[in-house]
């Protein structure tokens, strides 16, 4: 196999839920880009019509599908309908998610629940559905979207970072358990980059000059920076990895001070 058919996903059907907005969309435009034909998900359908425009530009094949990873119903029909649409699914990136921002002493109750239920049990079960056909197949990519915050902490995010901790580990269980039915389970997580969920964040050119000083590479992610990641984790190029969880950081997790204090 040539080095370029490595990372060639012609002919491959891709889900990437959450592609509504966001690292979602680069996702998605990265395999699509790669090749594969792609499966749209978000809650309301209907806003992904503009994005599946794009796709169909590419002259990939592409549909969107209603989906809300909060509901087991919605999760079980959605993957019905990939694959009716579509036959065998080969690649699924779990992308879906949300974050509540808030002082650990003022999490509520329901706070803790839609992120804990919408990043880690929803990717758990969309996971498990789409499984079902892969092991059938002998064959599936499955790439879970974690954080940074999967292997350090931060103040004002402890429900993300429970939830996104969880994706690690829960992608080396599942790797562990569908590995002999040839399915990959990866995690890729990105460090800082600016989405819609964020960009309060960025507003503040405090917050964004400490992250910076911070990041070994001197500043913070751009979509594209994923795009390689995702097309070597949805490809023949991974075959041999499974369980890893890939950062994709600019070395911010390697625990790097900032080089000077200012008071």
């Amino acid at each position: 196999m040539s080095e370029k058919q490595l990372f060639d996903l012609t002919g491959q059907v891709a889900i990437v839920t959450g592609t509504s907005r966001g690292l979602g969309q680069y996702l998605a435009m990265a395999l699509a880009k790669a090749g594969a034909d792609l499966v749209l998900t978000s809650r309301d359908k209907e806003s992904l019509a503009p994005f599946e425009a794009e796709i169909k530009a590419l002259g990939r094949r592409c549909i969107s599908l209603a989906l809300d990873v909060r509901d087991y119903g919605s999760i079980q029909q959605m993957a019905a309908d990939a694959e009716a649409a579509f036959g065998q699914i080969h690649i699924l990136v779990n992308n879906a998610g949300c974050n509540v921002r808030k002082p650990a002493l003022e999490v509520t109750w329901d706070d803790w629940n839609l992120v804990l239920e919408t990043n880690l049990r929803g990717s758990f079960f969309v996971a498990q559905a789409l499984a079902k056909g892969m092991i059938e197949k002998k064959y599936g990519r499955i790439i879970n979207i974690g954080s940074v915050t999967s292997v350090f902490g931060a103040a004002g995010l402890g429900p993300y970072c429970a939830s996104r901790g969880g994706v690690k580990q829960m992608t080396m269980s599942l790797a562990d358990d569908w590995g002999p039915h040839g399915i990959n389970v990866n995690c890729l997580a990105p460090g800082w980059f600016k989405t819609a969920q964020n960009q309060v964040m960025y507003e503040n050119k405090e917050w964004v000059e400490y992250i910076v000083d911070r990041i070994p590479l001197k500043r913070p992610g751009q979509p594209h920076d994923l795009d390689g990641a995702v097309v070597f984790l949805a490809s023949q190029a991974s075959e041999y990895v499974t369980g890893q969880t890939l950062l994709v950081d600019g070395g911010i997790s390697t625990g790097a001070m900032r080089a000077t204090v200012k008071k």
